[in-house]
């Protein structure tokens, strides 16, 4: 199976107002484990980018006045994408987003619905952790992924976050720690972050479910045996 974990970054909120793709950041996993594939681009949005988006990302507008149109970069990031399984938090905006992006080319391209599966991460855990806070933050505090680096949002650094708690949350804890295992780099344009993870069987600390965790972990097996997909709840 070939997934991408996708993230972007944009110029404001909504579509509707005009807004527009500033950043991607893409990490290709097969079978569940990175492959150390990515792809970045920064994006030039031919519109300013609001003060309020700024503050979250750090991405001015000076910075993206000598970067690519969209227009110029749909070909390649299609092919990347193209034929794989979307892994996004909050699948809706980031999806509306490229769709929009991809309109405003004037080409005949499709709704990438048309080219890619997609998995909703925060859909998934509002159902698993309902009535709880399922942010990226909160979801990284939950599983315990290291996210203090993320001083600001970045495509590539917040898609390389939200791996680690797909694999997490869905169960991958050995493609996790293999994948963890890997020295892996991630370079912003404000900050590097590197991550040197060693883990042995010795170091591992075995906690015991607690009773709301066991009903939580029942309920995700009922989930997963009405979409067919159960080999544990026989």
């Amino acid at each position: 199976m070939r997934q991408v974990i996708l993230d972007t970054e944009t110029t404001g909120l909504r579509t509707e107002d005009g807004h527009r793709i500033i950043e991607i950041g893409c990490l290709e996993m097969i079978n569940r484990k990175l492959t150390g594939n990515h792809y970045h681009q920064y994006i030039n949005p031919e519109r300013i980018v609001e003060e309020g988006a700024i503050a979250i990302h750090g991405i001015t507008n000076d910075f993206l006045s000598d970067k690519p149109f969209f227009a110029d970069i749909t070909s390649t990031f299609m092919d990347i994408i193209s034929g794989a399984e979307l892994i996004i938090h909050n699948a809706p905006c980031d999806v509306g987003f490229l769709n929009y992006e991809l309109m405003l080319t004037r080409c005949d391209w499709k709704s990438i619905t048309d080219y890619c599966g997609v998995v909703d991460t925060l859909k998934l855990a509002r159902q698993l952790h309902s009535g709880q806070r399922n942010s990226l933050d909160a979801l990284c505090k939950r599983y315990g992924i290291d996210n203090t680096k993320r001083d600001l949002h970045g495509a590539l650094l917040d898609a390389n976050l939200l791996a680690q708690v797909y694999l997490a949350m869905t169960g991958g804890q050995g493609s996790f720690f293999d994948s963890l295992n890997e020295t892996q780099t991630i370079t912003h344009q404000r900050s590097e972050v590197v991550s040197h993870v060693h883990i042995s069987q010795s170091q591992l600390t075995i906690l015991n479910a607690t009773d709301d965790e066991l009903a939580a972990h029942a309920d995700y097996l009922g989930l997963l045996k009405k979409q067919g997909k159960c080999l544990w709840d026989d």
